[in-house]
């Protein structure tokens, strides 16, 4: 099998430094407990290949338990904050909403994987493709979404002040460069502490979604930096197959 993660005036016065070290340390604690929450999920899939957990012959439904087995045994990981998704063949075609019928993977299958353990308290949101067999055009996909993934994050570095609309606009026309199409209705959203705040699915400045008109570095109604995830879905409706990639953007 090939398995191709300053105060108003805008001056720094001596006054302010203490506040600005303790908001600095702050940030800097948050985002190292959002790495290292992603850098454990990380080993989880790396673990499940390793230890040849994705294999033909058992249902979606059956690897997601598995997985959920081996991440509380092994991770202590037993709270997530959405679903478990395992897709294979004409399933990756779905984006997350989707809750289609318990699919069998088979010996020549794309598959995917979205979980979102929580960790101490801190949220990961990981997704990777794998291929089982050696068909050309499921490993292209698998190799394209984490290509795209990362042309996409050095497009965002490059962009200031780009709204969630705008980064949609782009990553969703940058998949006709592989030439696939872009399969979710979103591409990312925030991610943090849990509970963190809450993703209201009828407010998308918490995506990068196309009704996003919000600078996305813009800070939370607290002031702080918000914390990005962006997720890449291509599909080929044609050959019923797709491919995601998906982690911290922030």
């Amino acid at each position: 099998m090939q398995v191709c993660l300053k105060d108003t005036s805008g001056q720094i016065t001596l006054s302010s430094l203490p506040l600005l070290v303790t908001i600095l340390s702050q940030m800097t604690h948050a985002k190292q407990q959002l790495i290292q929450a992603e850098q454990t999920a990380l080993k989880l899939f790396t673990e499940l290949v390793e230890t040849g957990y994705i294999k033909p012959g058992i249902t979606e439904k059956e690897l997601n338990t598995s997985i959920f087995e081996l991440a509380r045994e092994r991770y202590g990981i037993d709270k997530y904050w959405h679903k478990r998704i395992v897709r294979a063949g004409a399933n990756t075609l779905l984006p997350y909403d989707e809750n289609p019928q318990d699919l069998v993977l088979q010996e020549d299958d794309i598959l995917f994987l979205d979980f979102g353990p929580i960790l101490e308290d801190w949220e990961a949101d990981l997704g990777r493709t794998y291929v089982i067999g050696n068909d050309a055009m499921k490993l292209k996909m698998m190799h394209d979404v984490e290509d795209a993934w990362h042309k996409c994050k050095a497009y965002f570095e490059s962009q200031p002040d780009i709204t969630g609309a705008q980064y949609y606009e782009y990553i969703s026309a940058f998949a006709k460069a592989y030439n696939w199409e872009f399969g979710g209705p979103i591409a990312g959203h925030l991610i943090g502490h849990f509970p963190h705040e809450k993703l209201d699915t009828e407010d998308m400045t918490n995506y990068i979604h196309p009704d996003n008109h919000v600078a996305m570095r813009a800070p939370d109604a607290n002031g702080n930096p918000r914390d990005w995830i962006l997720e890449i879905h291509f599909v080929d409706r044609k050959l019923e197959i797709g491919g995601f990639f998906e982690q911290l953007l922030t």
